[in-house]
């Protein structure tokens, strides 16, 4: 880094910059764009040739004009490094020092000359002064075109001590416009400051474009030795940047005093114009260096989904880099370069709103598609939080503020369009061919698992149907007193929880539309319990859905299970408990054998079919599977073990009781572990029973 050790060009600008000028002075309050002249520069010309001489200069460079001179000091040149500008001094007998005094004392005059129709006497150290800095030009330019400065700071120093003396000579004798010999002087100087600030321009959009090179430099090996060509700038420091912007630390040094030279002399606009264009070409490069670049939208429109979720995440990838890195990396070397907050500040929105501008193409081109299937939703999701991202970090720093939101609220409206395409696709699921063995619905799985995930974004989407609902409604209403006054839904209920509920809604009833497509009543409640346990075990196992609907619902949701669970029983049990009542057995006090013998017949005719049709039913629930099991056992074992009790001495031991009482208590229980397996199963041939053909 340059370390200044006297009084440096900056230093004399500052106090140069405290010359009073008279109110007839005009200043620029904002700084604009001259397009035309940014296409030149990013086509590699200069923005346009300079004005004979002096320049109006900028509300900047005037703020603080009111300066005495005698104190300015800038330090003498290295006595071993003589170049054409030490032989002109030399020449006339003067040090660097005694020069710049008698130039100080000349603009000093100039300034406090009340008759601007006279100028005061032009000093024989005038020419001298122009023509060593015309040398100093000379000699710079005879450098090659990426390294003019840094090889003495010393001398660059001096040089941009004596070019703001120079700007402040033009400026100064620009008031003389009656006075012949002012004119003559002023032409003479005015030629060589347009050469001076031609050179700077040239050399600042040389040092801009060392990032070019750098970046190429970077995927070299670290090690490979320092050529001629590359940077001088000080090579006690690191050659280069390994990361974006890729300048070395010296050049950001003497594009800050260049910089800092030019708005001062009035030439602010080219400066920027410059910066903008060539930090613009910088920007973009590192745009394609990340792989991002502009997608053709016919190409876009003819991808196939997931080769546009490959394009997104793409996207996604850029705009963090531009959130966690680019545009921090951008702003600091803004303020780096120029000195002056508000002139940096515009410079950078400027870069940051045309970055923007090129990032947001892809969501824009994305939302022309307008095919917003369901499978979407999650990217469309992504889009929105990583501009959510994008607008803390860079949102203030836009010339339109809206550009980002506005944006984001079309996406955020796609999603509540994926959303109501969901809704509809569930309303219009009207299949007539029912889920084999009662098994559950595909329709259940994808929209619960679809759910699960959606909550995941669970703040995202609050955030957006907050808004969808303040832009429907045309702005935010105030909410009722009562806090269940509108039909008695709660109005404190999160926006999403009641787009979720509504779904949850459609399901519920879509399932139990599906159920009744069922014949056997048992298999229809069969199906219901295992969609229903699906969904609560679902909504359960996320912390994220489970807050969102709330203990309401899965209160709700148990209480139905628990009713499914009673009808089966009723459905499917219920016969069969008939068959081992005492009603009916006795005729004349006595137990009517017969009677008994169809009893036992038709349970055991009933519990082959159950057994039989039941163990091809399809519980995948474990835990549900197990209370099926438990609750019918606890039912239907007790009672048939009582029924066989009382009644298995009214047959003969032997062939008769095998007959008649097919099954052991014990048996009982172990063919109704077998069910809800989805399996077929053959009770004679796995157990060796006889079967009862009459």
């Amino acid at each position: 880094m340059f370390m200044r050790q006297h009084n440096t060009g900056m230093d004399s600008l500052q106090k140069l910059s405290n010359l009073h000028i008279n109110d007839k002075i005009l200043s620029k309050k904002h700084f604009h764009v001259d397009w035309p002249d940014m296409e030149k520069i990013l086509n590699g010309e200069k923005s346009g040739s300079f004005p004979r001489f002096g320049r109006r200069r900028t509300k900047f460079e005037l703020e603080t004009s009111s300066f005495k001179l005698e104190n300015v000091k800038p330090k003498e040149l290295d006595d071993n490094h003589v170049t054409g500008s030490d032989e002109i001094m030399l020449e006339h007998g003067l040090s660097y020092d005694q020069m710049l005094e008698q130039v100080d004392r000349f603009i000093e005059s100039l300034v406090s000359a009340r008759d601007k129709s006279i100028s005061p006497e032009i000093p024989d150290i005038v020419e001298p002064f122009l023509k060593m800095i015309d040398s100093r030009i000379a000699t710079y330019e005879r450098r090659e075109a990426s390294a003019k400065f840094g090889h003495n700071q010393d001398e660059d120093s001096s040089f941009f001590e004596a070019v703001t003396r120079l700007s402040k000579m033009v400026h100064c004798l620009d008031e003389f416009t009656k006075d012949s010999v002012a004119n003559g002087c002023s032409n003479r100087a005015g030629s060589v400051f347009q050469h001076a600030m031609s050179m700077l321009e040239t050399e600042f959009q040389a040092i801009l474009d060392i990032w070019k090179r750098n970046c190429n430099v970077t995927i070299m090996d670290s090690k490979t030795p320092k050529t001629p060509k590359q940077s001088v700038f000080n090579s006690n420091q690191p050659e280069i940047e390994t990361e974006f912007p890729y300048f070395p630390p010296g050049s950001k040094v003497v594009m800050k005093e260049v910089a800092t030279v030019m708005i001062f002399a009035g030439h602010e606009s080219e400066c920027c114009v410059a910066y903008t264009a060539l930090r613009l070409n910088a920007l973009h490069a590192e745009f394609s260096k990340q792989e991002y670049e502009n997608i053709n939208m016919e190409d876009f429109q003819r991808m196939e989904w997931a080769t546009q979720e490959g394009e997104i995440d793409n996207w996604v990838h850029i705009v963090k880099y531009c959130t966690t890195n680019l545009f921090s990396v951008e702003r600091k070397l803004c303020y780096s370069i120029f000195e002056h907050a508000p002139i940096a500040q515009r410079l950078f929105c400027d870069l940051a709103t045309s970055l923007t501008i090129k990032l947001l193409n892809f969501p824009n081109a994305l939302l022309l598609i307008k095919q917003y299937s369901t499978e979407k939703l999650f990217k469309f999701l992504d889009i929105y939080e990583t501009l959510c991202d994008l607008i803390s970090v860079i949102g203030n720093d836009l010339s339109a503020k809206d550009l980002i939101p506005k944006t984001q609220c079309k996406i955020g409206e796609a999603a509540v369009s994926i959303l109501c395409e969901l809704k509809d696709s569930i309303k219009n699921d009207n299949g007539r061919i029912p889920v084999a063995n009662g098994a559950v619905h595909p329709l259940t799985r994808y929209t619960m698992n679809y759910l699960k995930y959606a909550c995941e974004y669970k703040d995202t989407l609050e955030k957006i149907y907050r808004q969808h609902k303040d832009e429907t409604d045309g702005s935010t209403k105030q909410e009722p007193k009562n806090a269940t006054e509108n039909n008695g839904e709660s109005t404190n209920t999160p926006h999403f929880a009641k787009e979720l509920m509504l779904v949850m809604d459609l399901l519920d009833a879509n399932i139990d539309t599906k159920s009744k497509l069922y014949r056997d009543p048992s298999l229809r409640y069969i199906f219901l319990m295992n969609n229903g346990r699906y969904m609560l075990q679902k909504i359960k196992s996320s912390n994220n859905i489970n807050e969102v609907m709330g203990d309401e619902w899965l209160w709700k949701q148990s209480s139905d299970l628990r009713q499914y669970h009673k009808n089966y029983q009723r459905e499917t049990w219920g016969k069969v408990l008939q068959c081992m009542s005492h009603e009916g057995l006795q005729v004349n006090g006595k137990v009517s054998k017969s009677t008994l013998k169809e009893r036992f017949k038709s349970f055991n005719a009933m519990f082959d079919e159950i057994h039989k049709t039941q163990t091809a039913w399809i519980v995948s629930d474990e835990q549900l599977k197990s209370e099926l099991r438990v609750s019918i056992s606890a039912v239907v074992i007790p009672a048939y073990r009582a029924f066989l009790g009382r009644f298995s001495s009214h047959f003969n031991k032997g062939k008769q009781q095998e007959k008649y009482m097919k099954y052991q208590p014990e048996d009982i229980e172990g063919l109704i572990d077998e069910l809800f397996e989805g399996t077929v199963a053959s009770i004679g041939r796995r157990h060796g029973f006889n079967v009862v053909k009459n």
